[in-house]
C-alpha cells in the first residue's frame, strides 16, 4: 500500500490533483476559522456545549457554525438547490429536456443552481441570524442582521465555488470532500475531550468501550455497503468473424447495493435542517414546537429522515442507473441466462436493481439511525457521533481512493487498494 500511495506522486497530473485539493480544503478550513463580526463568541460557544441538533448542524459547517464563520452556512444551501433542481428535472419538461442537451444544457442546470443556492443561502442566513438575535447572542439592529446575513450569504458562494473548482480540477467530489474534511478535522479534538472525561471519571469506562465497539461495527457495515454488489451473470453467444471463432465467454453485470452511495444520507439532512432554521426567524409556541420536532433526537425526524433516506436512494439511482443502457449494451452477442434480449432484459434489470435498492436503503438507514439511537440512551454528550458521520466519511473515502486507484489503472500501476483472488494471490483492482 505505502508503494501505492508512492506511485500516486510519481504521476505528475495525479500529483497536481492531489496537491490542488488539499490546497484547496486548506483554503476552506482557513476560511472556517474567520468570524462573522456582530455575534457573542461566548455565548456562542455555551450554547453549542448543549449538543443536539446544534451538533448536528455543526456537523456539516465543520465547526464553522459554532464559531460562526464566514463559511458558518458550509454547503447546505448547495445541496438544497441541487435536490430542488433534481426533483423539477423530474416534474418540468423543459429542465429534463435541458439536461439531455449535452454540455450545453448541464452549463445550463448548473447555473440554474448556482442561483438558487444564493436563494437558499439568503433565507438561511437570515433565518440563522434572527435565531441567534431571539437568543440574546447577537444584539445588531435589522441593518446589522442584513449585513452578516449577506456575509454568510457571500461565504456560501464561495464555499459553492471551491467545491466545484475541486471537482473539475483535484480529485474526487469537490462538495462531498468539502464535509467529510469538515468532519474529519473534529475528530482529534473529540478523542482528546473523552479520554480526559474518563481520566476524570465523568465517563465510565465500560462506556467509551461501548461506542467504540458501535463505532467499529458501524465502520464495518459502511464499507461493506458501499463495496457490496449483486453480479448478474452475462453469457455471450458464439459467433464466427472471417475464419475465426469469438464469443462463448461469460462475464457478469455488477448492481451495486448502494449505488446512490452517501448522496441520500446527504440530501436527507440538509432537507430536514431547513425548516428548524427557518423556524429560529419566530418566536412563539408553533416555532418552538418544530424546532423540537425537527430535532435529531426526535421520534418525528427519526421517522422522517429514515423516510427520506430511502427515497433519495431510490431517486438518485434511478438518475444515475439506466438499465435501457446496459440493455441496448448487450446486443452484440450477450444475454443474461433465461432472459430474453432487450426489453425483457431491460425490465429485469430494473426489477433486479428494485429489490437491491430496497435492501440497501433499508441498511443505510438503519446505520444512520442506530448508533445515534444508542450513543443517546448511553448518555454520550462528548461530541456528534452518528451513523451519518460515519457513512459519510467511509462513503466519501473509498470513492475517493476507487478514483485515484482508476488514475493509476490508466498508466498501468497498482491500485492502493488489493483483492484476494479465488486462488488466494492479490488481484488487482
Amino acid at each position: 500500500m505505502l508503494e501505492s500511495f508512492r506511485d500516486t506522486f510519481r504521476l505528475p497530473d495525479l500529483k497536481r490533483r492531489i496537491l490542488f485539493t488539499l490546497a484547496a480544503l486548506f483554503i476552506y478550513r482557513l476560511g472556517a476559522h474567520i468570524p462573522t463580526p456582530g455575534v457573542d463568541a461566548a455565548a456562542l460557544g455555551r450554547l453549542f456545549e448543549q449538543g443536539g441538533v446544534l451538533g448536528f448542524l455543526d456537523l456539516f459547517a465543520g465547526g464553522a457554525l459554532s464559531r460562526f464563520s464566514i463559511c458558518a452556512m458550509g454547503v447546505t444551501p448547495y445541496i438544497n438547490a441541487s435536490i430542488v433542481m433534481q426533483l423539477l428535472a423530474v416534474v418540468v419538461p423543459s429542465i429534463e429536456k435541458m439536461q439531455k442537451e449535452g454540455e450545453e444544457g448541464r452549463k445550463k442546470v448548473v447555473q440554474y443552481t448556482r442561483y438558487g443556492t444564493i436563494i437558499f443561502a439568503l433565507i438561511q442566513a437570515v433565518g440563522m441570524t434572527g435565531w441567534l438575535k431571539n437568543l440574546g447572542i447577537f444584539s445588531g439592529s435589522w441593518f446589522d442582521i442584513a449585513l452578516v446575513a449577506l456575509t454568510l450569504t457571500t461565504g456560501a458562494v464561495a464555499v459553492m465555488w471551491l467545491g466545484e473548482v475541486m471537482s473539475d480540477h483535484g480529485i474526487g467530489n469537490g462538495i462531498s470532500l468539502l464535509i467529510f474534511a469538515g468532519i474529519v478535522v473534529r475528530i482529534p479534538e473529540a478523542i482528546v475531550r473523552t479520554v480526559s472525561l474518563v481520566r476524570l471519571g465523568e465517563m465510565n469506562v465500560l462506556v467509551m468501550l461501548l461506542a467504540v465497539a458501535i463505532m467499529v461495527a458501524v465502520v464495518a457495515g459502511c464499507v461493506m455497503l458501499q463495496e457490496g454488489q449483486r453480479r448478474l451473470p452475462v453469457q455471450y453467444a458464439k459467433r464466427m468473424v472471417g475464419n475465426k471463432m469469438y464469443g462463448g465467454q461469460s462475464s457478469f453485470i455488477p448492481l451495486r447495493v448502494n449505488t446512490a452511495g452517501v448522496i441520500p444520507i446527504i440530501f436527507a439532512s440538509s432537507v430536514l435542517l431547513f425548516p428548524y432554521t427557518i423556524a429560529g426567524l419566530f418566536q412563539g409556541g408553533a416555532a418552538q414546537a418544530i424546532q423540537k420536532a425537527f430535532s435529531p433526537s426526535s421520534p418525528v425526524y427519526v421517522t422522517l429522515y429514515v423516510a427520506m433516506i430511502i427515497f433519495f436512494s431510490y431517486f438518485y439511482t434511478a438518475v444515475v442507473f439506466k438499465p435501457e443502457d446496459i440493455s441496448d449494451n448487450m446486443k452484440n452477442g450477450g444475454f443474461i441466462l433465461g432472459i430474453r434480449p432487450g426489453k425483457p432484459t431491460c425490465d429485469y434489470i430494473e426489477k433486479v436493481m428494485g429489490r437491491i435498492t430496497l435492501g440497501g436503503s433499508i441498511a443505510l438507514a438503519v446505520i444512520a439511525v442506530v448508533p445515534t439511537i444508542m450513543t443517546g440512551l448511553m448518555s454520550i454528550n462528548t461530541f456528534y457521533f452518528g451513523g451519518t458521520a460515519v457513512i459519510i466519511v467511509v462513503g466519501v473515502a473509498l470513492d475517493t481512493v476507487h478514483q485515484i486507484e482508476g488514475q493509476l489503472l490508466m498508466r498501468h500501476y497498482e491500485g492502493i487498494l488489493k483483492r484476494r483472488g479465488k486462488s488466494g494471490g492479490l488481484l488487482r483492482l
